[in-house]
């Protein structure tokens, strides 16, 4: 990629430094150095400083942004394009899959993730990807510590000593350059582009069977890939709309479908696939047009080859002019996640994440060979989980990675590629600088030290990121020194429930969530200490539904078969009283709640027990809460 660059900037009569020349005037110049005193005229040069230079804004990147900022961190975040999510976005409009593919079990993603989808299945009733997009924007921009920098590309990255010194991005909109240092370095890229940047080692294509003992791995190993898609949106009119596809689209035929089933005509298709014979990167442009070529074939086959009556007063009203991506670079961690890592769910001792997508590759010849399937589909038992070790570079050592980027094999990725598994990925990246930044820890004492792990892990859980088998051990939680009692409990939903340490079902037989009728009252739990303690922050967990899938889509299918608005099963208005040595006091009165977790932040008080009244929930009989905890810690805003 280096020579190739420096070839461009030779045959334009550039150096690579060229827009770090800073000739004083161009009096007696010669063309080549007035041209490079042009440019550092019309780009001017922005510098930076940051614990975390994030590069990539899709649900990887928003996610490692957020949570790093929300730890303390000081963090940039730049991205290529206008808006945030990446392939969830209004440009690319693929619905956010994750471990809900586990039929019947309750392992939808929470944390940052489970913010976003209960945040846009309140605020975005008009099913807009657009306002989709704004809400993670939002987001990020309402986070003190993040400055977001759209419209930028990352196109060097400097290294020394066996880490990175700096990055350069542009932005041509506003004619900056930003030459950014950071502590660490996140590449949410999805291609791995700041790594091959940094001359980070990764792989690239399909490993053979006989590398790691993958029995789903080919026979020999290649540089083939899964492929790109490009999506569209149709809508219905009250009269028909004819269809004349350019000259340039391909033909098809009922034969091509025979494994590719056309339905749902206003959202279509992940299988326009193509590009996993070709270098995904470098070829993107002549891939794009290939995969048009390919959109609108199909549509002319769905509009007039009479196959498909109900298509008479459809008409195309969104083409996508980005493919999403599935497969590229893979960056090499401390730990490469295998095929039986997933399939056996293996327990790491380093967890701070899990998928539960199947395996599930597509052959690179997507829509090249229509005689072929689709994709192979191989669904899990239950979740896997996912290691701190895989999302940081073994040869880099201040670069993270979240995403389909991380360290895995080819057969792994075909589970840990979708988005919601990516943004835990990058929840629990941009945590772990976090706790890197404050603990003078590097990427590797942490991925490998007991003590640091167990450490971050907590961390992680009060924040809502979701590990198996990790429940609340925190010493500053003093709900965990407390008793409860309640005014009503279910035979499933004991009060005890809300202090056992684990704040979802985790299909073990215990529903870890007090329950109590809502019918003829106000139920109410009540928190006690034998002695008083001081708290500024009650932290309640609440039941938002996780056996049920949540996503913003275009496929009426998958969008109508979901709770869409407030999930029913939350607390949606609520008291938390405190009883104190002086009487009683009110410490939060919330209304039209939707989120999972809630943190309701008050001046320290000195308590002998609260009391959490709920007064209404979006919906459901019950009165539901997974977790209490209490904390005293500064408070800022209040």
């Amino acid at each position: 990629m280096e020579a190739k660059r420096r070839d461009f900037l030779k045959t334009a009569g550039l150096s690579s430094g060229a827009f770090f020349t800073s000739p004083l005037t161009l009096f007696g110049k010669s063309p080549v150095e007035q041209a490079r005193s042009a440019a550092k005229e019309v780009y001017q040069v922005k510098k930076y400083d940051t614990d975390l230079l994030v590069a990539g804004g899709g649900m990887a990147g928003v996610c490692a942004a957020i949570s790093a900022a929300r730890n303390g961190a000081k963090v940039i975040l730049i991205q290529d394009r206008s808006r945030l999510g990446g392939n969830g976005s209004s440009e690319i409009r693929m619905h956010i899959c994750g471990a809900t593919a586990l039929k019947g079990q309750p392992w939808r993603e929470t944390g940052i993730m489970e913010e976003l989808f209960l945040t846009e299945a309140a605020e975005n009733p008009q099913r807009s990807f657009e306002i989709w997009d704004f809400i993670m924007y939002d987001k990020v921009y309402s986070e003190p510590n993040i400055t977001l920098l759209l419209d930028t590309v990352l196109y060097e990255t400097e290294v020394g000593g066996g880490e990175i010194k700096k990055i350069r991005a542009i932005c041509s909109q506003t004619e900056s350059i930003y030459e950014i240092k950071a502590k660490y370095y996140a590449d949410c890229t999805g291609d791995a582009t700041m790594a091959a940047q940094a001359g980070a080692d990764f792989m690239r294509g399909r490993e053979a069977k006989s590398r790691w003992g993958e029995s789903l791995a080919v026979d020999v190993a290649d540089n083939k890939s899964m492929g790109n898609s490009l999506l569209f949106m149709s809508s219905k009119h009250d009269r028909p709309m004819p269809y004349t596809p350019p000259v340039w689209a391909k033909k098809y035929s009922k034969k091509d479908f025979i494994h590719r089933n056309i339905r749902g005509l206003e959202y279509g298709y992940w299988w326009l696939e193509l590009g996993g014979l070709m270098d995904i990167i470098q070829d993107g442009q002549e891939l794009r047009h290939d995969l048009l070529t390919i959109l609108f074939g199909v549509w002319d086959y769905i509009k007039n080859s009479g196959n498909y009556p109900e298509a008479e007063n459809m008409a195309l009203a969104w083409v996508g002019m980005i493919p999403g991506k599935r497969e590229s670079r893979r960056v090499v961690g401390d730990y490469i996640m295998k095929q039986d890592d997933i399939q056996n769910a293996k327990l790491f001792p380093d967890r701070v994440a899990y998928g539960g997508w199947p395996l599930d590759d597509h052959p690179p010849e997507g829509m090249s060979s229509t005689d072929m399937v689709p994709y192979i589909s191989i669904p899990l038992k239950a979740p896997y989980s996912i290691p701190f070790r895989s999302l940081y570079s073994k040869s880099i050592k201040n670069l993270l990675m979240a995403g389909r980027n991380v360290s895995v094999s080819h057969v792994a990725l075909s589970s840990t590629r979708v988005m919601a598994t990516c943004a835990t990925m990058g929840q629990a990246v941009g945590t772990g600088v976090a706790y890197c930044v404050n603990n003078g820890t590097m990427l590797t004492q942490l991925g490998n030290d007991a003590s640091h792990l167990s450490r971050l892990q907590q961390q992680l859980l009060r924040q809502d990121q979701s590990m198996l088998g990790v429940k609340n051990e925190d010493d500053k939680d003093l709900a965990k020194k407390a008793t409860v009692k309640a005014s009503a409990e279910t035979k499933a939903g004991v009060a005890a429930n809300v202090l056992d340490g684990t704040n979802r079902d985790i299909m073990d037989g215990n529903s870890h969530q007090w329950q109590a009728e809502m019918k003829g009252g106000e139920p109410w739990l009540k928190i006690s200490w034998n002695k008083p303690v001081k708290i500024s922050n009650v932290q309640l967990t609440f039941d938002t539904g996780s056996h049920r899938r949540l996503m913003l889509s275009g496929d009426d299918g998958v969008y109508n078969s979901q709770e869409r608005g407030p999930q029913p099963e939350t607390v949606a208005d609520y008291i938390i009283e405190a009883q104190t040595k002086n009487g009683s006091q009110v410490l939060a009165k919330v209304e039209n709640n939707y989120l999972r977790r809630v943190e309701n932040l008050f001046e320290p008080v000195e308590v002998e027990s609260i009391r959490i009244k709920v007064q209404r929930t979006q919906g459901d009989e019950l009165a539901r809460i997974f977790e209490v905890r209490c904390y005293l810690e500064e408070v800022r805003g209040v």
